[in-house]
């Protein structure tokens, strides 16, 4: 039942990406063309910039793949491997919870654990560092933001854990609902410090050192030596939809993977519901692993 359960996840992730991947190319994908325009438009200006000064000019290499290609194939490969890889561990942890978090039936489990999922992967590590577009964020940050999200995500998903085990062991003295609250009380403090402790994309040395302290790296106004603001701030507009979009991007894909394997799930675990449901149950797999 396992192996069955983890291949509908895996089926069931690379449809979820194929959808979302449809709603990316169709909204989101304007947003990033608008990002990389200004990217574009601002290095030229800088370039017209450092030229002016007598400094040297680096030539843009070609790049390695066309927009037409990064836009179509690259973000659907991508989108499809992401949602297969989540599909098979949101079915490990949905095999995890079977017969183990109460009497829920193979449907709603699926919505819960791909609420968990979304939530513990994706919304809670986007409160301290949201979703930029391509024309955002200097190479030399790539490492520490990717550690800085990970540690994120790691801390998100153990707190989280962590505060499902604390309402379950609180469960009997304070009942579910106020077990529950307390739970969510204790992963909120937790992650809210981890939020404090770490730095601002902004924080970091080479953005300080091109632009001084501020909350992110967001590009602001490029000016020549006189203070002239020879190139505007990274649009506002394009980076409220890109974020916007980014969001609604996973609220799809993690939707569409529990409302996909949902019915695959208890079409396996109907075998083993059947004898609590004759007897008058609610026909509630029992755990699998």
């Amino acid at each position: 039942m396992e192996r069955r359960l983890i291949t509908r996840g895996l089926v069931a992730g690379a449809l979820a990406g194929l959808v979302a991947f449809c709603f990316s190319r169709i909204f989101a994908e304007p947003a990033i063309t608008k990002a990389i325009a200004y990217e574009s438009g601002r290095d030229a200006a800088q370039a017209a910039l450092n030229r002016a000064a007598g400094l040297p000019v680096e030539a843009a290499g070609p790049d390695l793949f066309s927009r037409t290609v990064q836009s179509n194939l690259g973000i659907g490969v991508g989108l499809i491997g992401f949602g297969a890889a989540m599909g098979a561990i949101y079915a490990v942890v949905y095999l995890l919870c079977l017969g183990r978090v109460g009497k829920i039936q193979p449907k709603v489990l699926a919505l819960l654990v791909a609420g968990a999922g979304l939530a513990g992967i994706y919304l809670v590590p986007y409160l301290k560092y949201p979703a930029n577009p391509p024309a955002i964020g200097h190479p030399e940050t790539i490492k520490p933001r990717t550690g800085l999200y990970l540690t994120m995500v790691i801390c998100s998903v153990a707190f989280m854990l962590a505060a499902i085990w604390l309402g379950r062991r609180l469960a009997p003295r304070f009942g579910n609902w106020n077990a529950s609250l307390l739970g969510a009380l204790g992963f909120a403090v937790a992650i809210g410090i981890v939020m404090v402790i770490l730095p601002s994309l902004g924080e970091l040395s080479a953005n300080v050192h091109l632009s001084g302290h501020h909350a992110t790296e967001t590009p602001l106004p490029l000016a020549d030596a006189k203070g002239n603001i020879v190139y505007p701030g990274f649009p506002a507009d394009a980076l409220f939809s890109f974020r916007f979009y980014s969001i609604c991007n996973q609220v799809i894909l993690w939707g569409a993977l529990a409302l996909v394997f949902g019915p695959l799930a208890e079409r396996v675990l109907r075998p083993a519901m059947q004898p609590a449901e004759a007897a008058g149950g609610a026909g509630v797999a029992p755990a699998a692993v």
